[in-house]
């Protein structure tokens, strides 16, 4: 259960940090399956996740995305600790899968 939550705060957090869902959306790995396939690291720190993001539409489009955010959640899920990264896909970006 914690690992749903976390994915449901670390998505929010992006979506809020990005403008809102009328201009941003996170990649799909982040809708789906506790967003296991985004999880870097689950410790003792909390639930690490990385992602990338874009407009509307990106991802189905084939379109490049245009933000990746690193969020680290708390263990239990409840709370962001920390956001490592939010801005332009950095060089090595994991693509949209």
């Amino acid at each position: 259960m914690a690992g749903l939550r976390a994915a449901n705060v670390a998505r929010m957090h992006a979506e809020r940090l990005n403008g809102g869902l009328g201009v941003y959306r996170t990649q799909a790995c982040m809708h789906s399956n506790r967003g296991a396939d985004c999880l870097i690291r689950r410790d003792g720190e909390g639930f690490l996740f990385r992602f990338l993001g874009g407009p509307p539409g990106w991802q189905q489009l084939g379109q490049p995305a245009t933000v990746e955010t690193e969020i680290l959640v708390s263990p239990d899920g409840t709370r962001v600790e920390r956001v490592i990264y939010n801005g332009p896909p950095r060089l090595g970006a994991a693509p949209a899968p």
